[in-house]
Parts: C-alpha cells; sequence; structure tokens
C-alpha cells in the first residue's frame, strides 16, 4: 500500500491547533512538505519550526485570515505565482461558527460562516486545481463535521454551513475525477479540542450544569466510550490524501467512535 507523500506538497488551513495542526503533523510524517495557512503569525512560525522535516523539501507558511476571503486568495495566488509547482494536497479547514439556535441567528452570522467555509474553500480550490491537473495528482479534503449526515442540537448555523460544504465537495468531485483529482470529506466527532472544550463550557454555562455531567451525557451517546484525538481525524486525512486512495472521492467518513446514527 503506497502511503507515502515525500513527491507532494500540502496547503494545510487552520493548521496551528487542533484538527488543522495535526493534519500538518501527520502529513509531515509521511513525508509531505507542508504549507501552513492562519492568521497568527507567531503560532504558525512555531508550528512550522516543529513539524518534521521532509527529505529534499521544507515547510513554510503563508498568513491570512479566512474572515477575509478575497485577501486569503490573493496571498495564496501571490505564493503560487512564485512556486509554480503549486500544491498537490489541498486540505480545507477552519474554526466552526458559534453555536446556538438557527433561528436566533442574525444573517450576518450565516453569512460570515458561509464566507469562511464555502467560499474560502472555493477560492483556494480555484488557486490550486490547475497545478493539479497539470500533474495528474490532485487530493482536495475538507474538515468538515458529522452534522453533514445529521445535524446537531445546538448548532444550527455550523449545521447549515457544514451540508453546504459537503453538497460543494460532491459536486466538486464529479468535475474533477477525470483528472485524477480526488475530493472528500472527513467528518469528526467529539474530538478533544479547544472547540470541544468552548462548547461544553458554554453549555454548562447556560444550563447550570457541571462540565463532567455534560460529558458523561455525551460519551453515552458514543460506542466508543470516548472522545476522539486530532491525531485520529488527521489520519484518515493522511490516508484520502495518499496514492493508496485514488479511487475514492465524493464521499464524506466520519471519524466519531460511532456516534453518527446512519450508515
Amino acid at each position: 500500500m503506497n502511503l507515502s507523500l515525500a513527491p507532494y506538497r500540502a496547503l494545510v488551513g487552520g493548521s496551528t491547533q487542533g484538527i488543522g495542526r495535526a493534519v500538518a503533523q501527520a502529513l509531515a510524517e509521511d513525508g509531505c512538505a507542508v504549507t501552513l495557512l492562519a492568521r497568527n503569525e507567531p503560532r504558525l512560525r512555531e508550528t512550522a519550526a516543529a513539524l518534521p522535516a521532509p527529505t529534499n523539501h521544507t515547510h513554510d507558511y503563508l498568513v491570512a485570515d479566512f474572515d477575509d476571503p478575497d485577501h486569503l486568495a490573493q496571498v495564496v495566488r501571490n505564493y503560487l505565482s512564485q512556486h509554480p509547482g503549486g500544491f498537490h494536497i489541498l486540505v480545507n479547514n477552519t474554526g466552526g461558527p458559534p453555536s446556538g439556535p438557527l433561528l436566533d441567528a442574525p444573517v450576518a452570522a450565516l453569512q460570515l460562516a458561509f464566507n469562511q467555509h464555502v467560499v474560502c474553500n472555493h477560492l483556494l480550490a480555484q488557486a490550486v486545481v490547475p497545478a493539479m491537473r497539470a500533474a495528474g495528482f490532485g487530493r482536495i479534503i475538507n474538515v468538515v463535521s458529522t452534522s453533514v449526515k445529521i445535524p446537531l442540537p445546538g448548532l444550527g448555523v455550523s449545521n447549515t454551513v457544514r451540508g453546504a460544504v459537503a453538497s460543494w465537495a460532491k459536486t466538486l468531485a464529479t468535475e474533477l475525477g477525470p483528472h485524477g483529482i480526488t475530493v472528500n470529506n472527513v467528518l469528526p466527532g467529539a474530538t478533544l479540542t479547544r472547540r470541544h472544550a468552548s462548547l461544553i463550557e458554554k453549555t454548562a454555562a447556560q444550563t447550570g450544569r457541571s462540565a463532567e455531567a455534560i460529558e458523561a451525557e455525551m460519551l453515552q451517546l458514543i460506542p466508543a466510550r470516548r472522545f476522539g484525538l486530532a491525531a485520529e481525524v488527521a489520519a484518515a486525512v493522511a490516508f484520502l490524501a495518499s496514492p493508496a486512495a485514488g479511487y475514492i472521492t465524493g464521499t464524506s467518513v466520519p471519524v466519531d467512535g460511532g456516534r453518527t446514527g446512519s450508515l
């Protein structure tokens, strides 16, 4: 099984913490040269320095904010103008929208989340696909959520936008399949990240219940009876990025300990 990423370069969004950082680490461990993409330059610098060095490649980073899609796209286009080889792997990942009922969400919250996830994903794909086509190899992997399959209570805006990302990805997979480019979604379940902790803290504050009680209730819904690790989500991304996954496209892969109640 060919899992080596040694010939390839990846662009990884939201890669200074949580799942994004774990993905960058996993790809680098498999030999990939990684370009990190996030808004915090000190953290980008520290993360790039901590990645295992690939043979005959270097890691680097780009500073951009997913709140500003046009600037993000310009930063990537400028980079590509100086690196004509482009990227073979694009991992679309950024922070999730705030929790809350959908009906209470202001229109601005929906517009912001749509820009951060759908529009940014689209602009990044438009930037990187030409080089993937030229190489006859490409991987676009979106880190989304299990809400793509079953909406999650209290995450109204996230459920709405994540579904849009999944439909975007399925459409793109059909268009890009003939060019050797796959497009897939990885769906993390309850994973031990800062977002996971913040959602529990917010629920505790709103309900007056303890964080421990909320966690215990959540664990009862997970057949594995534990929360996931960012590295476990990253392992799924790394496999989908590899040559071994070349016949897998247009699908959504839950990494959730069995929590999602659908096939």
